[in-house]
């Protein structure tokens, strides 16, 4: 099992990567209550920890996302150990987020939710997102589909299966389950996790009308994909703004 001293975990060091990563990822989980995301006390967010690439932030079982804060959070290597923190480490969690973890680098943050209009997309017999709104764009030839639905994600090999089928993908659709998004940083999991929802409400209501959607062009999906990456708006510019919000009305979530 990894282990790793107290100073190095200890999230009230000042000015550490770490510390950093803790504040961020209980921010993320506040905003997300707010927003409506969590359903019952499921759903889970990571992030691999600065400096160790065996090693991840993880929300403990039971506790709600309204209530997480920058010391609740677990430390777990990709093993599935308990490294640091009081709580439990609840086992769809793990076996979705040690998965896509070891899977690439690519993946720092992962963020997976049963948002209410994706999560129902998911549950159609062939889902597929629609980019039929700029802001969608940002997941152009971006988002995979796994077709199966085997019960819970209990089992190392169910979440290696999702990992493969996601592979490359900065997003993933679960059947008859939820979404899987990932990020650079916390605030670009959470700005996507956003996008896409929103957009999932978009496609959700544009297609109440009863006329056809009007899609993208390839040309106009890649490029406006390619701006974006360079966008000045962002995600952590974003994130940044949304923590002001919490730290004006209640800053307990970097505790």
């Amino acid at each position: 099992m990894a282990t790793k001293t107290a100073a190095a975990l200890n999230p009230k060091r000042i000015n550490d990567p770490v510390r950093q990563a803790r504040v961020d990822l209980a921010a993320a989980f506040r905003l997300a209550a707010r927003w409506d995301w969590q359903e019952g006390i499921g759903g889970h967010f990571s992030m691999r920890l600065p400096g160790d690439d065996e090693l991840f932030l993880l929300n403990p079982l039971g506790v709600l996302w309204s209530e997480i804060r920058a010391s609740d959070l677990l430390v777990v290597d990709i093993e599935g150990n308990k490294v640091d923190g009081e709580g439990e480490v609840e086992r769809t969690a793990f076996c979705i987020h040690g998965a896509i973890h070891k899977a690439g680098v690519r993946n720092h943050c992962v963020i997976h939710t049963h948002t209410p209009y994706a999560t129902a997309m998911a549950t159609l017999k062939s889902p597929r997102f629609e980019f039929i709104h700029q802001g969608g764009l940002r997941f152009y030839d971006d988002i995979a589909y796994d077709p199966e639905f085997n019960g819970l994600v209990t089992a190392d090999e169910e979440g290696e299966r999702i990992a493969k089928i996601m592979g490359e993908k900065r997003a993933v659709f679960l059947a008859n389950h939820g979404t899987i998004v990932t990020g650079e940083t916390v605030g670009e999991a959470l700005q996507y996790t956003y996008v896409l929802e929103r957009n999932c409400m978009y496609q959700a209501i544009a297609r109440m009308h009863g006329t056809p959607l009007q899609p993208v062009s390839d040309k106009v999906g890649r490029e406006t994909r390619e701006v974006y990456k360079t966008d000045p708006v962002s995600p952590d510019v974003y994130f940044t703004a949304l923590k002001r919000t919490l730290d004006r009305e209640n800053s307990d979530y970097a505790q």
